[in-house]
C-alpha cells in the first residue's frame, strides 16, 4: 500500500511526486503518456512580470512559480539532475511605445515583491538586433534580465528521475479509480489494484474521465496550442533571450540553431491534435513582419498540445468535497511551466497536511 498515488505525470504531477518523495512519502506516479499532453509541447517562457493580466490570484501563483526555480534547479542539480532544460536568458517584449511604457511601469511596481526580475531596461532597435539577430522591425522594446526559458520535457523528466531517486515508483499505464463502499481506495492498473491513503489527480484535460465513477466533474476545458519549430541558419543561439511580441507571438531559441514560434490558443471540444494550415498561417503572419529572415528557415515540426484551463482562468487545487482523500490540481493553461513546479510543491504540502504558502480559498475546486 502506498501513502500517495498520483495519476498524471505532466509537470504538475511529477513535481508533486518529487516533493512528496523528498519528504519520505511512499509514492506511486502513473501516466499513460497521452498524445497532446501540454508539458510535452510547451516552449516554457518564465517571465510573468510584464503581463497586464489583472487577476491578482493568478499573478501570485505565477510570481511565486517564477521565483521557485531559483530553489528547485539547484536542488535538482545537487541530486545529479543537471539536464533540467532551464536557462535564465532574459526576455524582450516588443510592442508599440505606449504599451511598452505601461509594461515598464507594471514591472517596476512589481519589483519590490519580485527580485527575480533582476533588471528592467528599455532597448534600442540596435540592442535588440544585437541580442536576437533575426529581429528586424522594432518600434519599442523592454528587457527583463531575469526572464528565463525551460524545456518542459527535460524538466519533467528531471523531476521524475529525482522522485525515483527518492524511492518513488513510476508506472506508464492507464489507471482508473477504485471505489469501495462509496470511498476511493486506490486505482486499477492492468487488472491490478494499487491501494493508497491519498489519491492525487493531475491528469490535465483528461481529469474528468477519471472522475466519472464519482459522478463529479471539474471546470476543466481544453485549449489547443500549436507551436512551430524551425531550423534556422544561425549559430550560438542557445543564449538568445525570449521574444514576447504582439498578438501572443513568442520566439524561443530552444537549442542551438532551433527556434520555437508560438502559439495558438484554440478552444477545443474534440481533442483534435492535427496541426492545421490555419494555425501555421496565424503563427507566421505574426512572426514574419518582425523577423522576415524566418522565411528562409526550415520547418522542423509542428507541435500540438492541449492545455487545461478553467472558466475563471485560475488554476484549481484542493480536496474533492465529496471525497476528501482525493486531491486535484489542474487548469494551469498557458502558464503550466511557470506555475506547475511550484504548485506541485504546494499540492504535496496539502497532501501531507502541512501549512501552505498560498491561500487555498482562491483556488478550491467547486
Amino acid at each position: 500500500m502506498y501513502s500517495h498515488i498520483i495519476v498524471g505525470a505532466g509537470i504538475l504531477g511529477t513535481s508533486t511526486a518529487y516533493h512528496l518523495a523528498k519528504q519520505g512519502a511512499s509514492v506511486l506516479l502513473i501516466d499513460r503518456k497521452e498524445a497532446g499532453r501540454a508539458t510535452h509541447v510547451a516552449a516554457g517562457i518564465i517571465c510573468p512580470w510584464m503581463t497586464q493580466r489583472r487577476n491578482k490570484a493568478w499573478y501570485r501563483l505565477a510570481n511565486n512559480g517564477a521565483h521557485y526555480y531559483d530553489t528547485l534547479i539547484p536542488e535538482l542539480e545537487a541530486l545529479g539532475e543537471t539536464a533540467t532544460g532551464y536557462q535564465k536568458v532574459g526576455a524582450i517584449a516588443l510592442h508599440e511605445t505606449s504599451k511598452i511604457e505601461k509594461m515598464q511601469v507594471i514591472a517596476e511596481n512589481r519589483f519590490p515583491e519580485a527580485p527575480a526580475i533582476e533588471t528592467i531596461e528599455r532597448l534600442t532597435a540596435d540592442r535588440v538586433r544585437n541580442m536576437f539577430p533575426l529581429i528586424e522591425y522594432v518600434e519599442d522594446a523592454l528587457f527583463v534580465s531575469g526572464g528565463a526559458r525551460v524545456d518542459g520535457r527535460a524538466l519533467r523528466a528531471a523531476l521524475e528521475r529525482g522522485a525515483i531517486k527518492q524511492q518513488a515508483t513510476v508506472l506508464n499505464a492507464d489507471a482508473s479509480l477504485v471505489v469501495i463502499d462509496g470511498q476511493v481506495k486506490g486505482v486499477l492498473v492492468d487488472e491490478q489494484v494499487h491501494y493508497a491513503e491519498h489519491i492525487i489527480l493531475t491528469a490535465g484535460v483528461w481529469v474528468n474521465e477519471l472522475l466519472e465513477p464519482l459522478q463529479t466533474c471539474l471546470d476543466i476545458r481544453a485549449e489547443k496550442g500549436q507551436i512551430l519549430h524551425l531550423d534556422i541558419a544561425a549559430d550560438h543561439t542557445q543564449h538568445w533571450p525570449v521574444i514576447m511580441g504582439q498578438r501572443g507571438l513568442y520566439l524561443v531559441s530552444i537549442e542551438d540553431g532551433k527556434l520555437a514560434l508560438g502559439s495558438t490558443h484554440e478552444k477545443q471540444l474534440d481533442y483534435n491534435l492535427q496541426p492545421t494550415v490555419k494555425g501555421m498561417y496565424a503563427l507566421l503572419t505574426r512572426a514574419l513582419p518582425v523577423a522576415p529572415a524566418l522565411e528562409e528557415s526550415n520547418i522542423n515540426e509542428m507541435r500540438v498540445g492541449l492545455r487545461p484551463y478553467t472558466s475563471t482562468s485560475l488554476p484549481i487545487i484542493g480536496r474533492l468535497p465529496s471525497h476528501p482523500n482525493v486531491l486535484v490540481a489542474n487548469g494551469l493553461g498557458a502558464s503550466g511551466l511557470t506555475i506547475g513546479p511550484y504548485l506541485g510543491r504546494e499540492l504535496a504540502k496539502l497532501a501531507l497536511g502541512e501549512e501552505l504558502d498560498i491561500n487555498l480559498e482562491d483556488y478550491l475546486p467547486h
